[in-house]
């Protein structure tokens, strides 16, 4: 069991997060799909879709899982950013002695210590080359799923909102993730693989819904950094019928539509329709916002969008164009 001990200055300090970062969810998604828990009935549907899909551009990340033990972290290397690009850019400028840190406990397959050795010397090629792996994982196991995800997330993370306006921080710890969470004052107890004991100490704790995580919580912390809040990381899929709305949901008419556009401006038309900053829609694309721009630019040109300013900001609205395309989805080109 996992006990996390707070005092009031915690309490004051506690928060939801948006997500644990994209880098993270890939990890976690790899996870799952490498262990095929015949449990996990929430994730067969997905299973099944991706199984056999990573190709040889996805082995710097799969040559690199645990043998026994915990994977590297890559929340801790990449931080929380929902686009996966802003990551990279995190993990290339990460300090060697935190890519030392990271990886210098962790169980290695032996044919694989040297290409670990290599990348936690810090080398410019070895993260490219690891960069370059976990985008081609994320490719395949989370971008085609992501949209959806993030809604779905996003819901939860509105519960989550709705109890601490109700009752304040402690309503919010006696209400998320029961049964694996449980609020006894002033300790939250934590369904957890060991024991641990985790004295926050004024730091505050990060609560954050993940989608590619299954039955028990996971406790993440910058090993680097004692100030920073520990975060936790809560499973949001529970049950088969969850599941199932969620990847049916992601397998919708936008396959089709993604097909003519491509999955990424199929996706960020579908966002236009609630009328969305280039912020915004790079938040809800997980990508730069530089791309973001580049994705609402064809949409605009193709006339699929237009693209108002109000104040300092630009807000892209769906087009009748774009909502007839958007609920027609009949669509099967390729391209």
């Amino acid at each position: 069991m996992l006990r996390i001990h707070f005092t009031a200055s915690d309490l004051a300090r506690t928060r939801v997060a948006p997500t644990i970062g994209a880098a993270a969810e890939t990890m976690y998604s790899l996870r799952m799909l490498r262990n095929c828990a015949t449990s996990a009935l929430p994730f067969r549907p997905w299973q099944a879709a991706v199984r056999g899909r990573l190709g040889a551009q996805a082995r710097p990340l799969t040559s690199l899982l645990a043998v026994d033990g915990p994977d590297i972290d890559l929340m801790a290397l990449m931080g929380d950013a929902p686009s996966l690009e802003a990551g990279i850019d995190t993990l290339l400028g990460a300090s060697s002695s935190r890519l030392r840190t990271e990886l210098e406990h962790i169980a290695f397959h032996p044919s694989q210590l040297s290409w670990a050795r290599q990348l936690a010397e810090g080398g410019l090629d070895a993260r490219r080359h690891f960069a370059a792996g976990i985008a081609a994982c994320n490719e395949v196991l989370v971008a085609p799923y992501w949209s959806t995800a993030r809604s779905h997330v996003e819901g939860v993370r509105a519960g989550f909102a709705r109890s601490l306006l109700d009752g304040g921080v402690e309503r919010l710890l006696e209400g998320m993730c029961v049964p694996l969470v449980r609020w006894r004052a002033p300790v939250l107890e934590v369904r957890y693989h060991r024991h641990v004991e985790v004295h926050l100490g004024g730091r505050g704790l990060v609560i954050a819904p993940t989608v590619f995580l299954w039955r028990d919580p996971a406790l993440m912390w910058d090993s680097q950094d004692e100030t920073s809040s520990p975060t936790l990381a809560l499973p949001t899929i529970g049950d088969a019928r969850a599941g199932a709305a969620l990847w049916d949901a992601a397998r919708g008419p936008d396959q089709s539509l993604g097909a003519l556009l491509g999955r990424t401006r199929a996706a960020a038309l579908k966002v236009a329709t609630e009328g969305c900053s280039t912020t915004e829609l790079a938040r809800r694309l997980n990508v730069s916002i530089a791309a973001a721009s580049e994705h609402a630019a064809v949409l605009r040109n193709a006339h699929l969008i237009t693209t108002s300013r109000r104040g300092k900001s630009v807000v892209h609205t769906v087009t009748p164009l774009g909502a007839e395309l958007l609920e027609g989805g009949g669509f099967s080109g390729g391209g």
